[in-house]
């Protein structure tokens, strides 16, 4: 994986990014997204949708709320070492000391004891944004069956955050795979929880995978990019203004 994202790398060097210098977004495979699109959709629409309403409805807020820490924690060596890939030593401390906290004081993850005791947030560094940094260009939109849109270059980072976490490794069988049950745990209830919000955009927008495409765009661009720019409307908040132009990275400078 590391010499597939060096080769990209290398591609990368010397020649402009088509998806930032394009007045509309780099998806020249548009046609065969769509169709993907629409088989996420049916499977959210006969599967995870029910299953998130149902699991959200049945499990305690309380108890969803520690799966959730749990997860959060597990993934935090992931990125402390996607931080340290990227030569950022300030997010790789900061999630380093959540880790140590969380899974002492914390009890394993359950607590998020660092938020209460007012440390900085978690970095949430991935390969993707890693790939970025060593500026890969972001390359042609792709929507991946059951996790949604993408572009090239985070694809191929979600492929290699499959093996960056460290415990993947450390661990032994089965007490590795209490990270995935409990990520999958913490993604339905995030799909009951914001099942309103999910399924304006899935079922009541005119063109649901524009309007996905267009609110992934603006997100992950805002994320890998660090933040911290005016630029960008938060797609949830109809009070924040709209950008003049939603494909426009304005990072690219």
């Amino acid at each position: 994986m590391l010499a597939l994202a060096a080769t990209l790398l290398i591609a990368a060097c010397g020649t402009p990014d088509p998806a930032l210098t394009r007045g509309e977004p780099f998806d020249p495979y548009e046609a065969e997204n769509r169709k993907m699109h629409e088989f996420n959709r049916s499977v959210d629409r006969a599967i995870v949708r029910p299953a998130g309403v149902g699991y959200a409805k049945a499990i305690p807020d309380d108890v969803e709320t520690l799966v959730s820490n749990f997860a959060t924690n597990l993934s935090l060596p992931s990125a402390i070492v996607n931080s340290a890939l990227q030569g950022n030593g300030r997010a790789m401390s900061t999630d380093l000391y959540r880790f140590i906290v969380n899974t002492t004081i914390g009890l394993g993850g359950l607590f998020d004891t660092a938020t209460d005791l007012n440390m900085p947030r978690k970095s949430g560094a991935d390969f993707g944004q890693t790939l970025y940094v060593w500026g890969v260009h972001e390359g042609p939109l792709v929507e991946l069956p059951f996790l949604g849109a993408a572009t090239t270059r985070d694809a191929v980072g979600k492929v290699v955050d499959l093996f960056t976490n460290p415990l993947s490794y450390a661990v032994e069988s089965p007490e590795r795979f209490y990270g995935t049950a409990a990520s999958a745990s913490s993604s339905l209830t995030n799909r009951g929880q914001f099942s309103d919000t999910i399924d304006s955009v899935l079922y009541e927008s005119a063109d649901s995978y524009a309007a996905t495409r267009s609110i992934y765009l603006q997100n992950r661009r805002f994320k890998v990019s660090g933040g911290g720019s005016e630029g960008f409307a938060d797609p949830y908040d109809s009070g924040a203004s709209a950008v003049s132009d939603p494909y426009e990275d304005p990072y690219d400078q």
